[in-house]
């Protein structure tokens, strides 16, 4: 078992959601990104995404994207996302960390160099532009280092696609709430109906993200899904607000999951 794994069991024990909260490596640069990650197991995240800069970032509204970019300007490279989640680990060795990236900046550095170099480091990848014929040998790699390749859904994917995409999916499904962007606008009843539908193929927890925006949103998701991931509302704190608001919200939306227990 690794971190995810473990974290996964702690929320199944602990009866609630698990929040995962989602920043672009880099962003605004190498020095307060690795602040901030540093802090976030402590202020409440369980589980952290960490996001590859790209500069064609195709899944990404507008506030991602412009995270992408501010870190590319600043330098940020696969390279030093590796070494930012190195740095991260002096200070918490614990929560669980899944890189989100794009195929091309993996394929530039090469996904058996990635993967070995971050063995220990991180728990899973997420490949957003990866076609589904294409996961196995990505799967079979990662396994090897005890990772997971999480698997994703959209609310088009249909039932005999999902059921294909349950028999080899690990660590948690990641449904994409709405189709569109990230950080779009959030239809509640629809969401629920599909998490309905999709939990009972599923036999790992299913997380829910894009366009999760504010605290009435992780209220009403608190335990009607496994994990809620929160990514544009946090980037845009960030940016906006700076690093103690960023915190003091990852810690609210915390303290609601933990409240919200079934």
């Amino acid at each position: 078992m690794n971190r995810l794994d473990q974290k996964l069991e702690q929320l199944k024990l602990e009866n609630r959601s698990g929040l995962v909260c989602y920043f672009t490596a880099g962003d605004p640069n190498f020095a307060e990104s690795c602040r901030l990650l540093s802090q976030l197991g402590q202020a409440g995240a369980d589980i952290i995404e960490v996001g590859i800069p790209f500069s064609d970032p195709v899944a990404d509204g507008e506030i991602i994207q412009a995270a992408h970019l501010r870190a590319l300007r600043a330098g940020q490279t696969v390279k030093q996302t590796i070494e930012l989640v190195k740095a991260i680990r002096l200070h918490d060795d614990k929560t669980p960390i899944i890189f989100m990236t794009y195929l091309n900046p993996m394929m530039q550095y090469g996904f058996e160099t990635l993967v070995a170099d971050t063995e220990n480091l991180i728990d899973g990848i997420l490949i957003l532009d990866a076609p589904y014929g294409y996961r196995e040998n990505f799967e079979v790699q990662l396994n090897e280092k005890n990772m997971h390749l999480i698997a994703m859904t959209a609310p088009t994917t249909p039932v005999e696609r999902l059921e294909q995409i349950s028999a080899r999916a690990t660590g948690f499904l990641y449904h994409v709430a709405e189709n569109g962007l990230t950080g779009g606008h959030l239809n509640l009843p629809n969401i629920e109906k599909k998490i309905a539908e999709i939990k009972p193929i599923f036999n790992i927890p299913v997380a829910i993200g894009f366009g999760i925006k504010n605290e009435s949103h992780v209220k009403a998701l608190a335990n009607k899904v496994d994990l809620i991931i929160i990514g544009s509302a946090l980037v845009n704190t960030f940016f906006n607000k700076g690093m103690n608001a960023t915190l003091e919200k990852v810690t609210v939306f915390s303290q609601i999951l933990r409240e919200n227990k079934e």
